[in-house]
């Protein structure tokens, strides 16, 4: 996990505030995760947070934090996002706001170190604790990591931990800002603001793990698994230490072996174990193992780490993706985390009814324009749920993506995500954007070979994704050589697209099986497709319930004709907001709200729900031969 460098501000705004007496009573930290893979040192700050606006730095220049004053604040809790609910052109534009917790450490003793992790902020935010400046992060839907400087820390006294974050977009974001052709602010899906997923102190005794890696590799159906296992540690100590992990693997032991480690230094360990006859995770039976880790030092163990783990393989053959040797022919839903009153900042019922809710419609995949929370891959682990994994760089234009900063900034995103989520069995592939440019030239063709070559450096287990929009003008693109699967995003009779190229549905077909042809080697998903519907009226009206139904019978109808295809995606599971004045083709909208959703936000079922739900189960999703 990435740490952030320091930030060079003046420390002299912040002064009055850091030594002032605390204001906020200790309260809110307790032990553990939301989620349940990781170390067993984190402790979640929740309870009592403090936010304010931030207009204009209006309040840095008028030193709105100093002593212990709460004067201008509002009481919070996070997850929060700030605008849900304001659904304004200026809230989809964006501003800056502050966050403020007041904490004492959970342990006091001196030998410890101590991390605070973001596990999402949007967009762009500055730490300091105690005055000082600490960290700061670019992006979101990944989590990133500060260390709180041991000579800014207060061990027995109160200590103040203050955010700013600041959501207005630049056009080489990911996704990034824009204008619509009426003024109108673009982004993809709602702009929320703020600290959108949990925050989370982690005590380092000595020695911190950095990153797991657990990785099973099945070579056959029948043939016995072998999990090869990789922690790299990181001593915050000021010497060596002798540093010994070991653990287990469904019940086998793991001896990755005993190291010196050098005064903030890094260090790696490896084992490999043979797992004879394993339990297959798929769909339908979904197999999880316990693996178990210990870092210990002279005797004593500094941290223990767990997670769920899944032995399955992922392979391409003659243009399919094999999962566990057999084919993989999925029908899932597309899904944003929105709430009508949360925003983005769902809690874990919320999440427990995505997955649930996928479930039942029939979805064997769930796919997002970014990575989601951590809660909701433990979830379709243990439900056998494929998640289509995907990192934000969302209709990026040219000119930006030939930036070299932006391209820095996708590798990282792409790397991040992969090094989080890489244990989840429930990872099918990873996706490395959405819907750049539908012709793409010498540019996009190197973003997407740096991408392609980088993922399989870092997971050569899994294959590489684009979802492109699907028009005809197209044509075969070589560009898209590096990639093992091809997304289309099919609108054909919603859209009319470029020259109406896309306006007829009985265009599709043939569409399809001309993609085929392009790319007889690469497995071709249909990404998304989906009808905006908000009311009854005539099956040929657009925007009724009566059209959904009629388009989702009609796509699904073509894409189960197909026995080449790996995949169909419904956008969208559950309706969420888009941006100001969304019509979405619909000629009676409800802006912000894209209503293509088989549920209304308000879970409520549309008519489609019960088709989709009858062709998602009557198709056989897994479990062919490749010959069949």
């Amino acid at each position: 996990m990435r740490t952030h460098r320091l930030l060079a501000l003046p420390i002299a705004l912040f002064a009055a505030m850091a030594c002032a007496p605390a204001a906020l009573a200790q309260d809110g930290i307790t032990r553990g995760t939301v989620y349940k893979d990781g170390p067993d040192n984190r402790y979640l700050l929740g309870g009592e947070w403090l936010f304010r606006l931030d207009k204009g730095n209006v309040g840095l220049s008028q030193g709105f934090m100093r002593q212990s004053s709460t004067a201008g604040w509002t009481k919070t809790a996070v997850p929060n996002s700030w605008n849900a609910g304001d659904d304004s052109v200026e809230s989809m534009t964006g501003t800056a706001g502050w966050y403020r917790k007041d904490f004492r450490l959970p342990d006091r003793r001196s030998r410890m170190s101590w991390v605070v992790r973001f596990e999402s902020v949007n967009y762009r935010a500055r730490v300091w604790l105690n005055g000082r400046p600490v960290g700061r992060n670019t992006g979101a839907y990944l989590p990133f990591e500060v260390r709180l400087p041991a000579s800014a820390l207060r061990r027995r006294g109160t200590n103040r931990l203050v955010i700013r974050v600041d959501n207005r977009r630049l056009r080489s974001d990911f996704p990034p800002s824009g204008l619509t052709g009426a003024g109108d602010p673009t982004g993809g899906w709602w702009n929320y603001g703020g600290l959108l997923r949990e925050v989370y102190l982690e005590r380092i005794d000595a020695v911190g793990i950095s990153s797991v890696r657990v990785r099973p590799n099945l070579p056959c159906r029948t043939c016995d698994a072998t999990v090869a296992v990789r922690v790299t540690v990181r001593n915050f100590a000021a010497r060596a230490r002798r540093v010994r992990i070991s653990g287990s693997y469904g019940g086998r032991r793991l001896g990755l072996g005993t190291k010196s480690v050098g005064a903030r230094r890094f260090a790696t360990f490896t084992d490999r174990i043979r797992v004879r006859n394993p339990r297959l995770w798929e769909p339908g039976s979904p197999s999880l193992y316990s693996a178990r880790l210990r870092v210990s030092s002279g005797g004593r163990k500094l941290v223990g780490y767990d997670l769920k783990s899944g032995i399955r393989s992922i392979r391409m053959s003659g243009g399919r993706i094999l999962l566990n040797g057999r084919v993989v022919n999925f029908r899932g839903v597309g899904l944003h985390e929105d709430d009508p009153v949360k925003g983005f900042a769902i809690d874990s019922a919320r999440r427990q009814q995505i997955v649930a809710q996928a479930k039942e419609v029939g979805a064997t995949l769930l796919r997002s324009h970014y990575p989601l929370h951590p809660e909701i891959h433990e979830l379709a682990d243990r439900e056998g749920i494929l998640i289509w994994s995907e990192i934000p760089v969302y209709a990026v234009k040219t000119q930006y993506l030939k930036r070299l900063e932006v391209r820095k900034l996708a590798a990282r995103e792409l790397e991040d995500n992969i090094v989080v989520n890489q244990n989840h069995p429930s990872v099918l592939l990873w996706s490395i954007g959405n819907e750049l440019s539908a012709r793409p030239g010498p540019v996009q063709s190197f973003y997407i070979n740096r991408a392609a070559r980088q993922a399989k450096a870092l997971d050569p287990t899994r294959p590489v994704a684009l979802a492109v929009a699907g028009y005809p003008s197209a044509g075969c693109r070589g560009q898209y050589a590096a990639l093992d699967v091809i997304g289309i995003n099919e609108y054909f009779g919603w859209y009319p697209g470029p020259n109406g190229q896309i306006a007829d549905r009985d265009s599709l077909s043939d569409y399809l099986d001309s993609v085929r042809t392009c790319y007889p080697n690469k497995a071709v998903v249909v990404s998304e497709f989906g009808a905006e519907a908000n009311r009854n009226g005539p099956v040929e009206e657009k925007g009724t319930f009566q059209h959904q139904v009629d388009f989702v019978n009609y796509h699904l109808g073509v894409h189960g004709s197909k026995p080449w295809l790996t995949g169909s995606i419904y956008w969208a599971l559950q309706e969420f907001r888009v941006r100001p004045n969304w019509e979405g083709g619909n000629p009676r909208p409800n802006s912000p709200i894209h209503e293509k959703g088989l549920l209304e936000f308000d879970g409520t079922k549309k008519p489609a729900w019960f088709d989709v739900q009858r062709i998602f189960n009557a198709t056989p999703q897994y479990g062919a031969s490749p010959g069949a």
